[in-house]
């Protein structure tokens, strides 16, 4: 009876070691599910949280470097057609003409204004977290040039007898010469420079926003004046 007795009792003890070594298993178990879920739904909350943008600010020094790449920037065009008459004078004392030699020069050509990107200073850049703002010079005459090709004298003629001098080569470099002053006058007068400062904030606002996504403001340099020759 005695040894029953203390069979039982072990049997007993073995029991409540073994539920406890379950219960202590289970909450085991349990913490390592909880810590994993709570990783889970962190790592979850991060991909479903917008992130916040990383801002590039460009060193201003770089962007200007990346502006002055394109050099001269030319924005307008105009291109014309006239006939500019010519003439010299063979005289005879101070007062008296004894032939005119007349020129009539048919010129084409063309006058190109843009920005001299050279002329942007370090500070003319300012870059901040969402904007760029950059003060260009106001456009210019950048080149004035005759079509050769498609230019040609048109009427020469000496006068009496072909008294008139025979100075066909100066009288058509003199017509070349006014051709391009009448160019550039007529060029300016229809408002070229304005045109070019137009699409030079343009095209510059256009060239930034390939590798930016802020704000582009480009402005015209005030104090520096245009010059239409």
């Amino acid at each position: 009876m005695t040894l029953a007795k203390s069979s039982l009792s072990v049997i007993k003890k073995i029991l409540f070691l073994g539920t406890g070594g379950g219960l202590i298993a289970i909450l085991a178990v349990f913490l390592t599910i909880q810590k994993t879920s709570d990783r889970f739904l962190l790592a979850l909350e991060n991909i479903l949280q917008p992130q916040p943008t990383k801002l590039q600010v460009e060193d201003s020094a770089l962007l200007l470097k990346q502006i002055q790449s394109m050099q001269e920037l030319t924005t307008a065009t105009y291109k014309m057609e006239t006939i500019i008459p010519t003439s010299a004078e063979r005289t005879l004392g101070e007062n008296w003409t004894v032939a005119t030699t007349k020129l009539l020069y048919l010129a084409r050509g063309e006058v190109k204004a843009g920005i001299d990107l050279s002329e942007i200073t370090i500070e003319d850049v300012e870059v901040s977290e969402n904007k760029i703002a950059i003060a260009i010079p106001p456009a210019e005459i950048l080149d004035s040039k005759i079509d050769v090709n498609n230019s040609q004298v048109y009427h020469y003629d000496r006068g009496f007898l072909n008294l008139g001098p025979d100075v066909a080569p100066q009288l058509q470099t003199l017509a070349q010469q006014k051709t391009l002053n009448k160019i550039v006058t007529t060029a300016c007068n229809e408002g070229i420079l304005d045109t070019a400062n137009e699409k030079a904030q343009e095209a510059i606002a256009q060239f930034l926003a390939v590798t930016n996504e802020r704000e582009i403001e480009i402005n015209l340099n005030t104090e520096l004046s245009s010059s239409c020759q």
